[in-house]
C-alpha cells in the first residue's frame, strides 16, 4: 500500500508541475487583446485558462492529501537503534588474534653481517 502510495504521489508531483509550467501567466492576456499573440487556442480564449486552473487546484489538493497520508504512514514506523544512542556505553575494541605484520627481534644487532 505505501509502495502505491508512493507512485501515485510522483505521478501527482509530476503532472502538478507540468501543469504550473504550461500555465500562461496573468499578463499574458494583455498581448493577445491587441494580436500580439495567437488568442484562438483549443480551449477558446479564456476556456484554457479555467480548464488548467481547475486541474491545477485538483492536482494541488490531491498532493497535500498524499504528503499527509504519505507522512502519518511513515511516523509510525519503528526507527533502527542507532549506534550513537546511548554515549555512556564503552565502545567494543576488536583486536584479530593473528596478526600478518612481522615483529622484529629483541636484538636487531643480530641481523647485521659484520
Amino acid at each position: 500500500m505505501y509502495e502505491i502510495l508512493l507512485v501515485v504521489y510522483s505521478v501527482v508531483a509530476l503532472a502538478l508541475i507540468g501543469m504550473v509550467l504550461i500555465q500562461q501567466g496573468k499578463g499574458a492576456d494583455m498581448g493577445s487583446s491587441f494580436g500580439a499573440g495567437a488568442s484562438a487556442t483549443v480551449f477558446g480564449s479564456s476556456g484554457a485558462g479555467n480548464f488548467m486552473t481547475k486541474t491545477t487546484t485538483i492536482l494541488a489538493s490531491v498532493f497535500f492529501v498524499l504528503s499527509i497520508v504519505l507522512g502519518n504512514l511513515t511516523s509510525g514506523q519503528i526507527k533502527q537503534s542507532d549506534k550513537w544512542e546511548n554515549l555512556e556505553a564503552p565502545a567494543a575494541v576488536t583486536v584479530p588474534a593473528d596478526t600478518d605484520v612481522p615483529v622484529a627481534d629483541e636484538n636487531p644487532a643480530s641481523d647485521v653481517p659484520n
